[in-house]
């Protein structure tokens, strides 16, 4: 792994390189985790320079994109004077939960520890220790807050379909807002969180009216839930893939063209290379939205074929 300067060192830089135009507002700001790489420095100090590039007002994170070059500040008023004894905002277990869910969101779950929720908030390394137990609880935490963003209308759309294109919708913007959250638990063991199981209650309650038994309906809810989170799993990922490798998707399917045209050429898999070649010559995208949307349209046909009889 490179050596080279620590905190102060990193932070000096990455704003040279900010001021100098190397990286122009809008453009995506080395992750904690490159940083880290690239100066052989733990991820906690990687995310405090971040911050402090943050408090500065150089960079701003922007969910599912990372860490961006902020437009540039207005100037301030001249001669700035420091208002002394003026005191931080009170640190609360909703910051620390709001902090480690932003950094989440930018970075991914795999980054999120408690030091670096710390130095995003400027505050001693141990200090949310006093709000929260460990990284856990917190995860925990934030799972709850997020998928608490969203609710239901207090009267819900007639008919049973209509609920349930609701819900997973509904379920489907958080994932969107917060990827990581496809990636806490397999379906195998849910979470015991609160505003998880409104979610699960309006899907539920939308079903409640066949006579189905206790155990087909929670097969079904745990289909309907599957759906959701399985697409959404991909939207993580990506993400992962692109830091990993540092290709975007198109780059990755470059590389791997050589492979892919050895396949179509076998002969062995006609039907495959009929489809590869059609859709390259088409210029197809694959897109999870309408990936999304054509799984619940079949889901819910199915679904109602079988509630029909």
């Amino acid at each position: 792994m490179p050596t080279g300067p620590r905190y102060p060192g990193i932070v000096d830089e990455l704003r040279r390189r900010i001021t100098q135009g190397e990286l122009p507002p809008g453009a995506k700001v080395p992750s904690t985790r490159r940083i880290a790489a690239e100066w052989g420095v733990a991820m906690a100090t990687a995310a405090k320079a971040l911050t402090a590039l943050a408090q500065e007002g150089l960079v701003r994170a922007e969910p599912r994109s990372g860490t961006v070059v902020a437009e540039p500040r207005r100037a301030a008023p001249a001669n700035p004077r420091p208002v002394h004894g003026a005191r931080q905002p009170e640190l609360t277990r909703e910051r620390v939960v709001r902090a480690a869910i932003a950094i989440a969101d930018a970075e991914g779950l795999g980054v999120l520890s408690m030091r670096g929720v710390a130095a995003r908030l400027g505050v001693a390394p141990m200090s949310p220790y006093r709000h929260v137990a460990g990284k856990d609880e917190l995860v925990l935490l934030m799972a709850d807050a997020a998928f608490g963003e969203r609710g239901y209308p207090a009267r819900p759309p007639d008919g049973w379909r209509a609920r349930l294109e609701l819900g997973a919708r509904t379920l489907w913007s958080l994932y969107r807002r917060h990827p990581w959250l496809a990636q806490l638990s397999p379906i195998t063991r849910p979470l015991p969180l609160p505003n998880l199981a409104v979610h699960a209650e309006w899907a539920l309650s939308a079903l409640e009216g066949f006579g189905l038994s206790a155990a087909a309906l929670c097969d079904l809810h745990v289909m309907f839930f599957s759906h959701v989170q399985g697409i959404a799993v991909h939207l993580e990922r990506e993400r992962q893939a692109l830091g990993s490798s540092g290709l975007s998707e198109d780059e990755w399917m470059d590389s791997q063209a050589t492979a892919m045209a050895e396949l179509v050429g076998s002969g062995r898999y006609p039907v495959f290379a009929r489809m590869l070649t059609t859709l390259s010559g088409e210029g197809y995208d694959l897109d999870l939205d309408e990936l999304f949307e054509l799984g619940l349209r079949s889901l819910l046909d199915g679904l109602a074929l079988r509630l029909d009889r």
